[in-house]
């Protein structure tokens, strides 16, 4: 959990990397970027097949669940 601005760029920081690296997934902070208690988060991920996408997001999903450092309050999927 993140006290302050700088511990949650730090956090954040580290979050994106693990995703990036497990999932090959491109991630961005899109949103409540100056505000220090939460993030806004947005996931991408491109394939061929819709049902290897929804198993990478529901992997993704239990990982943030599972993850002492953030609470998860809220997903979101689009299908482009």
């Amino acid at each position: 959990m993140a006290h302050s601005l700088k511990d949650k760029r730090k956090h954040i920081k580290s979050l994106k990397e693990r995703l990036k690296n497990r999932f090959n997934a491109s991630i961005a902070e899109i949103s409540a970027l100056d505000d220090w208690q939460r993030s806004v988060l947005g996931i991408s991920m491109i394939s061929n097949e819709r049902r290897f996408l929804e198993k990478q997001y529901r992997a993704i999903e239990k990982l943030l669940e599972e993850s002492r450092e953030i609470q998860l309050i809220k997903t979101a999927i689009e299908w482009i």
